[in-house]
């Protein structure tokens, strides 16, 4: 499998602009979120448990400790030497300017940190974050801000109890690109009532407003979430294997090859995962996306021939 031939994916794109591997190192910074500590609300999204995203656990080790832990991981498994500093579990600019920038500063003074990637919510980066991570990006490193839609639709934000509207997403996004930041736009795909044609018309919201990168991920059920209960009682019936993967698919044929891919799917530990089984087979996934996008273009040079 070779997704690079079809997908303009993260993994590519840093290895021709660095000339060498460059991975993204997770880091769980102890942030809490507007949707779940009583500004926006209390029980957070319906799909909320960030330890399915968070691989460092409750109580997180410092900065440097949790760098070192997952370079030494990627060293081996991919022999990457250079790396983006993530700061992924819950919403990473959520906290006084000062703080964010001693975090920051701190997870760039690894000797093999080349930059920053920023999770957050678009409802979460004020014009001082955004200057921020312009300072950063002025000094020659790679800074992302990675914004999380998850869906285009406000209805489909008020049923997970996203907590921000479409809105704030397109007014975020383009303070964002106007300051010359790259913005990587999460999607997730089969959300609740929705089905392909939603997420085709997400991404066409997405790239009409514009975007320097797309995360796709499928809606799992975990452990301890309103989503888990709800499936539960019959009332969430989790995407099919074949329909997030002709969705993902048909996702990248209409999005520009100059948009990066940073994922193209996501995956829970099976001891939180409840549903669907496949959403714990990374490989599985990525070798059917591969293979249909393979076949799509065979079937393509075969009609022009």
């Amino acid at each position: 499998m070779h997704l690079p031939h079809y997908v303009n994916t993260f993994g590519a794109a840093m290895q021709q602009k660095y000339g060498q591997k460059v991975h993204k190192l997770t880091i769980n910074a102890a942030f809490t979120c507007p949707n779940r500590d009583g500004v926006k609300g209390v029980g957070g999204c319906t799909f909320c448990n960030n330890s399915t995203f968070n691989p460092n656990g409750r109580k997180p080790p410092g900065v440097l400790e949790q760098l070192d832990a997952g370079k030494g991981v990627i060293l081996k498994r991919t022999g990457a030497r250079r790396y983006l500093a993530y700061f992924q579990a819950y919403t990473n600019t959520y906290a006084a300017i000062e703080e964010l920038r001693a975090l920051y500063d701190e997870a760039l003074t690894h000797p093999d940190v080349i930059g920053l990637s920023v999770g957050t919510r678009p409802d979460c980066v004020p014009d001082r974050v955004l200057d921020l991570l312009c300072e950063y990006r002025d000094r020659g490193l790679e800074v992302w801000l990675e914004l999380g839609l998850q869906s285009a639709s406000d209805q489909t934000l008020a049923r997970v109890n996203r907590g921000h509207g479409w809105a704030e997403y397109e007014e975020a996004t383009r303070r964002a690109r106007q300051r010359g930041l790259s913005v990587c736009t999460h999607l997730i795909v089969g959300m609740p009532g929705e089905g392909r044609r939603d997420s085709l018309h997400s991404l066409a919201r997405v790239l009409e407003v514009g975007t320097d990168g797309l995360k796709l991920h499928p809606l799992h059920v975990v452990k301890g979430t309103q989503l888990a209960r709800e499936w539960r009682r019959g009332d969430y019936q989790p995407l099919e294997f074949d329909d997030y993967v002709d969705t993902a698919v048909a996702m990248v044929q209409q999005t520009p090859a100059d948009i990066i891919y940073h994922r193209l799917t996501g995956t829970a530990s099976k001891e939180l995962l409840l549903a669907p089984d496949w959403c714990s087979q990374k490989w599985a996934v990525l070798n059917a996306i591969h293979d249909r996008l393979h076949y799509a273009s065979i079937s393509r040079a075969k009609g022009a021939a």
